[in-house]
């Protein structure tokens, strides 16, 4: 199990929906998310990509210094730039990180926001183009090791004669990971990628998507790991969890509500329509309409596109339903909370020591050092009173 957290470059808030509580996201405030994460013990952290957001290979590349282990999970679009160049781009940084490097292939789901970016093909030929950029992609990082270069003519990308000279510290290339739901993305998956995510459904159907991903990569003789993305909302009981929730969403108006449904309903992402579902297209909004299974609240995705679903509980009861998810074989698991540097500590205070011991060790490092837990009267460090009770 790997715990992975989240860098908020679209924003970030004590409220959703709304300017009140919400926080300037510069350079500064970047670093302090992915320090916290780094020094708490996250495995990595994962950049959002679109219009909305900072550009990912900017933010990432700006923060290697400011980190030593934490992992960055940044994402490649196909259309956006050419796949020679987006090898070139991971290979340097994973030199310059040190092997520290995952991508995330992402096709794309929003028309309007891809013919902006100059993408105008339909769903089915961005995943044939995706399949087309990731294979080069990959051959392109891999063969550099061997000295070799690679000739491809494809649909959508042709190259001949594409090498690097410097290859990159990860054999045979960085970790490629990728999400979507559509049978075109479970097939794009099976045959290419390394680990498949899922954004946070209910367990049954997070399940059957596994399945069938499992089946597909089986015919072709390969395995896949695979990861969930979820915010969480943890409190130290289960009333305050529920109200944290509802005080997310508090200053969200119906106005608002209505407007994001209808720009995330005009998009072609099977994805983004299950995430919409969930609360019937912003028509359930009270907690029986959004705790659509035990613990897991579709509040979220009122407003935000992509992920919608959070872990709302206290740390026992999240820690259980983080099992649940690994029981059917989810091994990465990115979290997020608002705001993120505050919910980066309270998720690790709160949900860490109850993980399973291996994943406990790893999160902790026993690097702690220094105070841990304030002195008491001047005699007593924290651990000492707790050891003699």
């Amino acid at each position: 199990m790997q715990i992975f957290w989240f860098l908020p470059t679209h924003g970030d808030s004590r409220y959703l929906g709304t300017a009140e509580g919400a926080r300037p996201v510069d350079l500064d405030y970047l670093r302090q998310i992915a320090g916290a994460a780094d020094s708490l013990g996250y495995e990595g952290v994962l950049i959002p990509t679109g219009r909305s957001c900072e550009d990912p290979w900017v933010i990432a590349s700006s923060l290697i210094g400011a980190t030593r282990q934490l992992k960055f999970l940044v994402a490649v679009r196909p259309g956006l730039h050419q796949p020679g160049l987006a090898a070139r781009m991971a290979a340097t940084f994973d030199r310059l990180s040190g092997g520290r490097l995952l991508v995330n292939l992402v096709t794309g789901g929003d028309q309007a926001e891809l013919e902006g970016d100059g993408v105008f093909l339909d769903h089915a030929a961005r995943y044939e183009q995706s399949a087309e950029f990731i294979r080069i992609w990959r051959e392109i990082i891999a063969r550099s090791h061997r000295g070799e270069s690679f000739d491809f003519d494809g649909k959508h990308l042709r190259v001949k004669g594409a090498r690097l000279l410097f290859p990159s510290v990860q054999q045979p290339y960085p970790p490629v990971w990728f999400g979507g739901s559509s049978p075109a993305a479970h097939e794009l998956a099976a045959d290419q990628v390394d680990a498949y995510l899922s954004w946070g459904e209910p367990p049954l159907e997070v399940a059957r998507k596994l399945a069938d991903v499992r089946e597909r990569a089986a015919q072709r003789g390969r395995k896949l790991k695979f990861g969930i993305r979820l915010h969480v909302i943890v409190r130290e009981t289960e009333e305050a969890a529920w109200q944290a929730a509802d005080a997310l969403i508090s200053r969200v108006d119906d106005a608002t509500v209505v407007r994001a449904q209808a720009a995330f309903a005009r998009m072609d992402s099977e994805g983004q329509r299950r995430m919409a579902a969930l609360h019937a297209g912003g028509a359930r909004r009270d907690r029986a309409g959004l705790e659509i299974s035990p613990n897991l609240w579709a509040g979220v995705g009122l407003v935000r596109g992509g992920a919608g679903t959070a872990l709302v509980g206290d740390p026992k009861t999240v820690a259980a339903r983080i099992e649940e998810y690994a029981a059917l074989g989810i091994e990465h698991f990115i979290f997020s909370g608002y705001p993120h540097l505050e919910e980066a500590y309270r998720f690790a205070e709160l949900v860490f020591p109850l993980l399973p011991r291996g994943v406990r060790e790893r999160l902790s490092g026993g690097t702690q050092t220094g105070p841990f837990g304030e002195v008491v009267a001047n005699l007593d460090a924290p651990s000492r009173l707790a050891s003699q009770s």
